[in-house]
């Protein structure tokens, strides 16, 4: 095989890269429409790349999530490391332990197939999903309380799920054995898999067409000239160090309070983010890795710099990070991690305040800067089967320059979608009683922060078990600019004996037909001074129904007299 790197017309390149984010793009629907849990096939809670030899990032889906950008490198770097020459057409590899084998949480379980052409690697087809459940202390593994890994549930090195093209049984029976409701988890698994199997035919489809010398040099071009694009971004930044810090509520045990600092310096095309003074690990399962930190980072300059550039290695290449290990961003061995995705979501909220001293035009208000998560699970009456419905529920996204912020969207590293009523209705023995906004909950600005959401959930003609994880339910999300900052967010329970507030990060609470969770996301920050709003935009909060008459009369007195033109 000739070995020879030819340099590529423009056009061609163009329609190799698109070629390749054209099979991304289907395994990610290919993945979505074959899954059996509403994680994945209504929420698109999963991500695709195509890899090349070296474990270079080259393309990902549309859809994929940002926080899986830096996953699917671990997981690679683990794969080449372990096993070497040991890698052979027909295999595919399965992990999701953050500690050994670059995954960022266990629910998350990676896949990676090498593709052979003449029989020479290639590259890897990858994908990520995220399981309801991966076994451990609580349903769906994701609850707070847990103070090491080993209660999150079955941990997963780098190992060969397929061998030359046949199923290790005892592996997949290993994997289904430890987690709750497995011919669920057996179903999502195949879906991976057969996505896996897909992404390999199309990619040899595209070699078949373009030559694999062809192809082999756009993967080089398209991380480079991705790189060169970050650069020139970067470069049009003042040069300068700029601070910011901001508070985790806590970590679902003991610890409250806790700091995420960050020193980010600009020196020509070059960025360097310290996160030193940041809060060692803690007990909780809020503590991440760096490979999440690195995505959530890489995520918050793209979306400021330069939103149409792609998520690959030209990007993870340009950008320096240091977090101590040790730390709540670089965690160390047996820290747990399940929740890791509220302490990305409160990096990339340090990341946009530090560059609003710079790029303030750019930069959106603190956004609901969380990942809140419920679980519902018990036994389904109607089939006598067991359940288990897992759910992260977004929130408001920060007011811009220009605009007011998004109601009750997904923000930050997850780009998923809120489960519709008639989703969790149709698959669960569950109730939602009210499905709506959060008054009051967008900080008043000169653009007003987006609105927080809220679910009324109660089981049908059983009893069940809640958990969830929250956050921003006690550091509001911030304003920039005089804007005020957001709702905070709060977990209820209402019963006879009236309503109470749960713990922010609550482990299992029975829920009887008598008794509903309220599950209240938080909104996000305004921009710009409440006295600014237009007359014709505080009618419009008012008439509505999202602000209440005295929000209004508090954070737009003057505003709310003039007259409207």
């Amino acid at each position: 095989m000739s070995t020879e790197t030819p340099t590529l017309d423009p056009i061609r390149l163009e329609i190799i890269a698109n070629g390749l984010r054209s099979i991304a793009d289907e395994c990610f629907v290919a993945l979505m429409r074959s899954a059996y849990s509403t994680n994945i096939k209504e929420r698109k809670d999963h991500s695709i790349a195509i890899v090349d030899k070296n474990g270079r990032l080259v393309v990902q889906a549309a859809l994929t999530l940002p926080i899986h950008i830096a996953s699917m490198g671990g997981l690679m770097r683990s794969v080449l490391e372990k096993f070497g020459d040991d890698i052979e057409d027909g295999d595919i590899f399965v992990a999701n332990d953050p500690h050994t084998a670059g995954g960022t949480h266990l629910p998350d379980i990676n896949y990676a197939k090498p593709i052979f052409v003449e029989g020479e690697l290639v590259a890897f087809v990858c994908n990520i999903a995220h399981h309801a459940d991966i076994g451990g202390m609580v349903p769906g593994s994701m609850a707070g309380g847990m103070s090491e890994i080993y209660q999150e549930g079955l941990r997963i090195p780098v190992v060969k799920l397929f061998r030359k093209g046949v199923l290790q049984t005892d592996i997949m029976d290993i994997l289904l054995l430890n987690v709750r409701v497995p011919e669920e988890r057996r179903g999502d698994h195949n879906a991976q898999i057969a996505s896996c199997n897909l992404g390999a035919r199309r990619f040899h489809e595209v070699i078949g067409v373009h030559g694999l010398n062809n192809v082999l040099s756009a993967f080089d071009e398209i991380i480079s000239r991705t790189a060169r694009r970050m650069r020139a971004a970067i470069a049009e930044i003042p040069d300068g160090t700029y601070r910011f810090e901001d508070f985790m509520d806590g970590d679902g045990i003991a610890t409250y309070d806790i700091p995420i600092c960050l020193a980010l310096t600009v020196d020509g095309d070059r960025i360097h983010l310290d996160f030193a003074g940041t809060s060692p690990q803690v007990d909780g399962n809020i503590n991440t890795t760096m490979n999440a930190v690195q995505a959530s980072v890489c995520y918050a300059l793209i979306a400021v710099l330069d939103s149409e550039l792609p998520s690959n290695q030209g990007v993870l290449d340009v950008v320096d990070i240091k977090a101590e290990p040790g730390t709540l961003l670089n965690s160390l061995f047996p820290a747990p991690v399940a929740a890791r995705a509220h302490a990305c979501q409160r990096a990339i909220d340090v990341v946009l305040g530090a560059l609003a001293q710079a790029l303030p035009d750019k930069v959106i208000a603190a956004a609901n800067g969380a990942n809140t998560t419920a679980v519902f699970s018990g036994v389904d009456p109607r089939t006598g089967s067991p359940y288990l419905y897992l759910e992260t529920l977004g929130g408001g996204m920060g007011a811009r320059a220009t605009k007011d912020g998004k109601d009750g969207v997904q923000v930050g590293i997850t780009n998923t979608s809120n489960l519709p009523v008639e989703s969790i209705e149709q698959e669960y023995p569950l109730r939602v009683e009210e499905y709506s906004l959060v008054e009051n909950s967008g900080g008043a600005g000169k653009h007003r922060g987006g609105m927080g959401l809220r679910r009324v959930v109660t089981p049908v003609e059983h009893s069940c078990v809640f958990n969830g994880a929250g956050e921003r339910f006690r550091y509001q999300p911030w304003g920039l600019f005089g804007g005020e900052p957001g709702g905070s967010g709060r977990f209820l329970i209402r019963d006879e004996q009236g309503e109470r507030r749960l713990d922010d990060k609550p482990g299992e609470v029975n829920v009887t037909t008598k008794t509903r969770i309220v599950i209240e996301t938080p909104g996000a920050g305004g921009y710009g001074h409440p006295l600014e709003r237009t007359s014709e935009a505080v009618d419009r909060d008012l008439k509505s129904g999202k602000y209440s008459a005295s929000f209004i009369e508090r954070h737009y007195s003057e505003t709310a007299k003039r007259k409207v033109v």
